[in-house]
């Protein structure tokens, strides 16, 4: 049968095929190879009839995809997850891990949980990434608004959950698939949420399937040339073509169609402050020759 792996733990690998869960051995040759299986991975497993549940795993299908953080495989979007409000949303952080998602190719929607803390009149930080191009969704587990309309997206597709700590990831999942795992709180010395998510696994919710990622206090850029940085900001990529330089980076050339946008109020301010300093960071990281 075909499936895809869920997790691995204990030596086991746990596939889901034919809508039930089976519990995996690797066959030899996998061992010998020390081949590395990710959540997500697409898989054939031969059903062992005597033992009521257990099969092995007899070929790897060849990957869609694979991020290296989170380390799963075979996502259609990245789910980032941020609060409006306790903690504030922590925009460095979601906009590394847009780039990093822009730059895996990923389609990405950016959720902000706890609306019902903000009336819409004060919710800023989703407007910005409407703004860029992004579905941005408000979502509250107290009055449910917006957790539909997540549902609906994840219906019968793969994401990859992640973003700050403590925003009620986990919550979100609770009320989307009627499932019961542990929550954290915040902490009142640090103002962090305390990580409750210990290994990536996926999880059968809402008709789809979601990577719960343990939570992120820090991310990287990718292994990337500053010149790459403006096609991870849709809003910045779309106005390049028109600058009067097609090596335009975009901050200190003249007749620059972007740095005009920004004046103008089409590109958000914050937005390109970010693409300014994560360009400075690439441009200040070691070359290897």
């Amino acid at each position: 049968m075909r499936g895809k792996l869920l997790r691995g733990y204990g030596g086991f690998y746990y596939v889901l095929a034919e809508e039930r869960v089976w519990e995996c051995s690797l066959r030899g040759r996998f061992r010998l190879r020390k081949q590395d299986f990710l959540p997500g991975d697409e898989v054939e497993i031969l059903v062992d009839a005597n033992t009521g549940g257990g099969g092995t795993v007899e070929k790897v299908l060849p990957r869609r995809n694979a991020l290296k953080r989170p380390l799963v495989a075979n996502v259609d979007f990245a789910a980032l997850v941020f609060s409006l409000a306790k903690p504030p949303p922590d925009e460095t952080l979601l906009n590394r891990l847009l780039v990093q998602a822009e730059y895996a190719g990923l389609e990405t929607v950016v959720i902000f949980t706890k609306a019902d803390l903000l009336p819409a009149d004060r919710r800023d930080a989703p407007d910005r990434y409407r703004q860029a191009g992004y579905a941005a969704l408000c979502v509250s587990v107290v009055s449910g608004e917006g957790v539909s309309d997540f549902g609906a997206r994840l219906r019968g597709r793969t994401a990859v959950l992640a973003g700050q700590s403590g925003v009620g990831k986990t919550s979100l999942l609770n009320a989307l698939g009627g499932l019961n795992r542990k929550t954290g709180d915040i902490s009142a010395k640090l103002g962090r949420g305390r990580h409750t998510t210990r290994h990536v696994e996926m999880l059968r919710v809402a008709g789809g399937l979601v990577a719960d990622t343990p939570g992120f206090s820090s991310y990287h850029l990718p292994e990337m040339k500053p010149a790459d940085l403006a096609r991870c900001f849709p809003e910045i990529a779309s106005r390049a073509l028109s600058c009067r330089f097609k090596t335009c980076a975009h901050d200190k050339e003249p007749d620059c169609a972007v740095k005009a946008a920004v004046a103008a109020g089409v590109i958000s301010p914050a937005r390109y402050g970010f693409y300014l300093s994560f360009l400075s960071e690439l441009r200040e990281r070691p070359r290897h020759v």
